[in-house]
């Protein structure tokens, strides 16, 4: 079987959970990867044969999206090139990580696609939503990266085409400790706006992952840490808490470690509201910034003995053959019969 992948790499959740998952698709045959996007931190460590600037976002330094300079990137004759040229006709199997220059390619020629990860849950009305839905924000998640079938991952089943979290092997075998120092990534703001809102709380050490830093930086209470997969994962493991955005990956690591977990949305970014939707019902603090009311919101949490938690027992394995299965319109009739213990609090 030839297999084609698409990786979005705006950020680095997508290429993150690529990576867990590479080697189970390739039990199954010959995987052609396509990675699309211009704004991430980690490296794909497989043979990339298609690559793209595709869509990409970029932030600001203070919390949100750049307009400016995602208009700027964006180039209509060549995204029409790409979409013309990309080969997706010649696979047995397309599975997209919610990207659009293939989706635009099957729909052009006309090839099934299997749309695979968390955006593709929000195809069901049923996953949390904010208090305001943004019709734009709605429409991008159903149609920046269509497909013929949808399979989806979140925090919870809430729906029945929609799994558990792919969790990365090196979490799943951790043993968690708390060496008491909060973990800290947010990918929206500068080095100088963390470093404002975090060095006034002088009696905790924070280890800030910066895409600005290239060595680790001792500043006060804050060590920089340039972003990378194991430095991360570490610091995950061995935190007293993580600040982070409401992205999908990293919340629901935290989760799963039973790690305090407190997260800022990406304003402008409609999937990182709908995320915090879900997280808030869980328990879990969500500000709207990193403002001057930082440390009254802080102390309250990292000082609580609540942390809500994730416990699953499932494997990697079980996921990408649902998602096998599930292309060749064989699905399961339920997904109690691959998670029979899987728990979600």
């Amino acid at each position: 079987m030839k297999i084609f992948y698409a990786v979005q790499a705006t950020g680095n959740g997508h290429i993150s959970r690529a990576m867990e998952l590479l080697p189970f698709f390739q039990r199954y045959g010959q995987v052609d990867i396509f990675l699309s996007g211009a704004n991430n931190s980690l490296a794909l460590d497989a043979s990339v044969k298609y690559r793209s600037r595709g869509l990409s976002l970029f932030y600001s330094q203070c919390g949100g999206l750049n307009y400016w300079e995602i208009t700027r990137q964006l180039s209509p004759l060549r995204v029409w090139k790409e979409v013309r040229d990309l080969p997706v006709e010649k696979y047995d199997l397309v599975i997209n990580d919610f990207e659009s220059i293939t989706s635009l390619a099957c729909m052009l020629k006309k090839v099934p696609s299997v749309n695979f990860g968390h955006q593709a849950s929000f195809i069901s009305p049923k996953v949390p939503r904010p208090e305001k839905p943004e019709w734009m924000g709605e429409w991008i998640l159903r149609n920046y990266a269509r497909a013929s079938q949808y399979v989806g991952l979140h925090f919870k089943q809430y729906d029945d085409f929609i799994l558990p979290p792919v969790i990365k092997r090196e979490i799943l075998q951790a043993e968690p400790a708390d060496k008491g120092h909060i973990t800290v990534y947010l990918s929206s703001y500068s080095d100088a706006t963390v470093r404002r809102h975090l060095q006034p709380l002088s009696d905790f050490n924070f280890q800030v992952f910066s895409k600005e830093v290239k060595k680790p930086t001792q500043d006060g209470n804050i060590l920089f840490l340039p972003v990378g997969k194991h430095a991360f994962n570490k610091s995950l493991i061995t935190c007293k808490g993580i600040l982070t955005g409401a992205g999908f990956e990293t919340p629901a690591e935290a989760l799963y470690l039973g790690k305090k977990l407190m997260v800022i949305p990406i304003r402008g970014q409609y999937e990182q509201f709908c995320n915090a939707a879900a997280l808030g019902k869980m328990g879990v603090p969500v500000l709207k910034a990193l403002d001057a009311g930082f440390p009254a919101a802080f102390r309250p949490w990292i000082e609580q003995r609540r942390k809500p938690c994730l416990h699953l027992d499932y494997s990697t394995e079980a996921i990408v053959s649902y998602l096998m299965h599930h292309s060749h319109l064989e699905k399961a009739d339920s997904l109690d019969m691959l998670y029979p213990e899987a728990v979600f609090n």
